[in-house]
């Protein structure tokens, strides 16, 4: 390491018996294979003679700065007396205490600006902590293991934090204030060289030495503000906290502080050197013994609310880069809002549960003086940030104010031990507990049931194979005898925490929790809710966890109802419903709360795919230029495998069966189905049954109002029937737009042909006009309101009157069709004026008969004064005969054809949807 041996009076053994008994910090030492043991001896004692000969004034600013003589000998230059006579330290709301990070203080400009903030407070007293500047920590840490991994590179690592300091200075500070901080950088730098190479002589660095190195980060950025607020006229003082602050370590990675000590030393401190505005060092304490220390990583927040706390402070304010305490991670939910007030449990709950608030034990010195703490951000200052105070008086309790935030912690495993040996034996739980202990394992939550039957618990992933292996040790007897029936690990886990202080007085919100989780198709593994109900806590697999997340934001309100909708079929009902979900979009976000992502469309032959949604305005000229391949395993996979949306729907505007076989399949994954498509409802009865077994026990919704009525409430209204226990009797009518059609206009002397043509001119009938007047659709609409109505038909029960001649239907062509319709036309034109002797029209209709248990589809004559015989152009009836009806049905009419009434139904069942999932009805 640079270093000849060197004789000493000291032994080796000295060297050894004198390292403290706690390990570093830092990467552990090197192994010492192939040393040669008399260097290796010569190397130790060389270190101890360099450890002794250390004095307090050789150590970087006198190890303390410039009082170092108090800190580090039995004798104070100034007595208690004197100092208490000369400035008594003040206390109370004048005070007001900022502390700004490490990002905050990452350049020269933002030393300035940080300056700049100071200067504007108008409080009459400032107190301001300060962190290293960015990086800088790590920076030093690297430094020491360096040293002890015995790299030389740590001395060109030393020289570029000198120069990131040196270049931060000559930015800031200029004339005598430059020539002074570098004359005490240069200093410090030259101490840190000497104490780095004996630390890599030694191959070893005890804590207290790494924390003393490390802590120059936050030393040198104190000072560099103190000269920066100097510089303005303001007079200021900068604090080693290593002279104030007082902590006890703990183990665990912890400490607590003295409070009594701290403070008698602060008022030490203020004697000396009174102030109205002071730096001080953010992180650095000393023990009892003035052993230099930490409190340890993110210890600043911590520095700030124990130095706030000795001056009982007005307000202790939190800089940072973001605007306040969001109300989830942003990052995984982007709708997340900036929280105006959190109680201090509230706080102490999220930071607990991983949310980047506050320093775990931050909250816990201000809670004692209910000083608040506001987070702001240093880049945003005019947003007003997020105070943390006691709980507001003014909040509301319903259940939107009385859930703040959500927080989650990801890479858990689930511990089940089971057996009904447990139940009343006493010790059980401890003995459990006791062995997770002796790994030395942070349980993150416990589960019990109260038949004692069962106790899980979540640990760190990393962890949980030595407490597997603790557990199974612990119970190798009772796992023999069979007491306990197993220990169990169930890896990739995360856990879920919804935090409020008003949720133990409002009731529903566990449930209504539970109901969000149950609709984005989440199974939660375990529950854990204290008698407090500060926080419910959910363990769930860690795949489902961003859509959880998301799901319990969006259901209580703090964030839009969002639904990922993919579009299977672009043709005219998919082309017309994408044209209405881009006119009515604002709409839907601005008054209902409504946001509709549309993540992807396919056809037969391209897809178009998207993360976060395609632009709506312009997803034909995508389809055309961004398509790839349509795959439609490959669709459904992007939008089930999409963890920024929880709720999922696949719109279905195809006649395809092929795709309609796929419902199941989506259901089952937890993606709801919305469809004008018939060929599901009106397929084989066993794939039915199945289908709508899985839709009712699951929180998956099937929604196909479309199939009968296009967009009228004829699903709707017959389940509104049913549910109220009406008793259906007969469903009677027309259902289909383009027979309506035909034969409304055919009377008087038109011609069945022409009138078919007319028809198939303006867009009523398909392609091939066959299709409707074969009977089949309408068909399929008597046997799905059949099966809906509880009777368990095939399509193949069905009787029914096709219009297309026999003759007619093996023609190859629907011109060939057309060109042959019209040698037919006599034989129609006799049954219709059949029907107008005897004062009746024709109408073809479809007929669910409950009494019998059957149903039909046909070609009937009504009288004139009918219903049925008063329609006009393409409008569908239906009659609803049943108990409460039966005299006079009840009846539905209106459009039952067309693209855009087609597509209003599917827009319907789109929006049912999201009122069920939460948005507002």
């Amino acid at each position: 390491c640079g270093a000849s041996p060197s004789r000493s009076p000291h032994p080796a053994a000295a060297f050894a018996a004198a390292r403290p008994r706690r390990r570093p910090r830092p990467a552990a030492a090197p192994s010492h294979r192939g040393v040669n043991p008399q260097r290796w001896r010569c190397e130790k004692t060389q270190a101890w003679s360099f450890w002794s000969s250390l004095r307090a004034s050789d150590l970087p600013g006198g190890l303390y700065g410039d009082v170092s003589k108090n800190m580090l000998k039995p004798a104070a230059a100034v007595s208690v007396e004197q100092a208490e006579a000369s400035a008594h330290l003040p206390k109370g709301d004048m005070w007001s205490v900022h502390k700004f990070g490490g990002t905050c203080m990452g350049t020269s400009q933002r030393i300035q600006n940080v300056a700049d903030i100071i200067l504007r407070d108008p409080s009459e007293r400032k107190l301001v902590v300060v962190s290293a500047m960015s990086k800088v920590t790590d920076m030093m840490y690297n430094l020491v293991n360096k040293a002890q991994s015995r790299d030389d590179s740590y001395i060109t690592a030393l020289d570029e934090v000198f120069e990131k300091h040196m270049a931060a200075a000559k930015d800031l500070l200029g004339g005598e204030d430059l020539a002074r901080f570098l004359s005490q950088l240069h200093a410090d730098v030259s101490n840190l060289k000497a104490m780095l190479r004996a630390i890599c002589i030694a191959g070893h660095a005890t804590e207290s030495f790494s924390d003393f190195v490390v802590g120059h980060g936050e030393i040198w950025s104190a000072q560099l503000l103190s000269f920066a607020i100097k510089k303005s006229g303001t007079p200021c003082s900068w604090m080693d906290t290593r002279e104030v602050l007082v902590v006890n370590p703990t183990g665990s990675n912890q400490v607590d502080p003295d409070y009594l000590e701290s403070e008698k030393r602060l008022e030490k401190w203020f004697a000396r050197q009174p102030a109205e505005t002071i730096i001080a060092t953010g992180f650095i304490a000393s023990t009892p013994e003035n052993i230099p220390t930490t409190l340890k990583r993110d210890g600043s927040d911590f520095s700030a609310a124990i130095i706030g706390s000795l001056v009982k402070a007005g307000q202790v304010t939190i800089w940072t880069d973001v605007d306040g305490v969001f109300s989830a991670d942003p990052r995984k939910v982007s709708e997340a809002v900036i929280l105006s007030t959190l109680s201090y449990q509230e706080a102490w709950e999220m930071s607990y549960f991983g949310a980047n608030v506050l320093h775990p034990r931050t909250i816990i010195p201000v809670m004692k003086y209910n000083i608040p703490i506001v987070i702001r951000n240093m880049f945003n200052i005019s947003a007003p940030g997020t105070m943390i105070c006691q709980q507001p008086a003014n909040e509301s309790g319903d259940l939107e104010a009385c859930v703040k935030a959500f927080a989650t912690i990801d890479k858990l495993s689930l511990v089940n031990v089971e057996g009904t040996g447990m139940a009343g034996v006493p010790g059980t739980a401890s003995a459990i507990f006791g062995a997770v202990k002796d790994v030395g394992a942070n349980v993150i939550m416990i589960s019990q049931a109260s038949s004692e039957h069962s106790v899980c618990f979540a640990v760190p992933e990393k962890e949980v194979a030595a407490v597997s292996a603790a557990l199974h040790v612990r119970f190798r007897e009772a796992l023999s005898a069979g007491r306990l029936s197993k220990v169990e690990v169930i890896h990739n886990c995360s856990i879920l925490a919804a935090v409020g202080l008003k949720m133990a007085s409002t009731p529903g919100v566990s449930a209504t929790l539970f109901d969000a989780l149950a609709k984005a198709n989440i199974n939660v593994r375990a529950i854990a809710q204290g008698c407090s109900e500060y926080n419910i806590t959910v363990v769930l697999k860690q795949e489902d966890c961003v859509r959880a997340l998301r799901a319990a934001h969006s259901r209580f309100f703090l964030s839009k109802t969002t639904l990922a909708v993919g579009i299977i079929g672009p043709g005219l009902i998919g082309r017309t419903l994408l044209n209405q979900l881009k006119d009515q979009a604002a709409v839907l976000k601005e008054n209902m709360n409504i946001d509709l992502r549309v993540m992807g469309i396919t056809g037969s032959r391209t897809m178009v795919l998207s993360d976060t949604g395609i632009d709506l305005a312009h997803w034909k000229e995508q389809l055309q230029t961004e398509a790839e391949p349509a795959n439609l395993d490959k669709f459904v996979d992007h939008l089930s495998e999409n963890q920024l949306f929880p709720n999922r729907v696949l719109v279905d505007c195809t006649a395809d069966t092929s795709v309609a076989s796929h419902y199941y399949d989506w259901l089952k994954k937890g993606i709801h189905v919305i469809t004008p498509n018939k060929k599901a409802n009106s397929g084989p009865l066993d794939k039915y049954l199945k289908l709508r077994t899985l839709q009712r026990a699951s929180y998956t919704h099937y929604f196909y109002e479309a199939t009968v009525g296009a967009g009228l409430p004829i699903i709707s209204t017959l389940r509104g029937l049913l549910e109220t226990g009406d008793k259906i009797l007969r469903i009677e009518g027309i259902f289909s737009g383009t027979l309506s059609y035909i034969f409304n206009n055919f009377e008087g002397t038109r011609t069945f042909s022409d009138v078919v043509s007319e028809a198939k001119e303006a867009g009523y009938t398909e392609p091939d006009p066959r299709d409707d007047l074969s009977g089949t659709d309408v068909a399929r609409k008597v046997i799905i309101l059949a099966r809906e109505s509880g009777l368990k038909l095939e399509l193949s029960d069905i009787p029914v009157r096709s219009l297309v001649p026999e003759a007619l239907r093996s023609c190859s062509t629907a011109d060939e069709y057309m060109q042959k319709l019209p040698s037919f036309d006599q034989d129609w034109a006799r049954e219709s004026k059949d029907a107008e002797a005897a004062g009746e029209v024709l109408r073809y209709v479809g007929v669910v008969d409950l009494v019998n248990k059957e149903g039909q589809v046909e070609l009937r004559r009504y009288k004139k004064d009918h219903p049925f015989a008063q329609l006009s152009g393409s409008d569908n009836i239906i009659a609803f005969t049943t108990s409460r009806y039966k005299e006079q049905p009840l009846i539905v009419r209106g459009p039952g054809a067309g693209a855009e009434v087609t597509a209003g139904g599917v827009f319907s069942d789109i929006l049912r949807l999201a009122s069920y999932l939460g948005a507002p009805s």
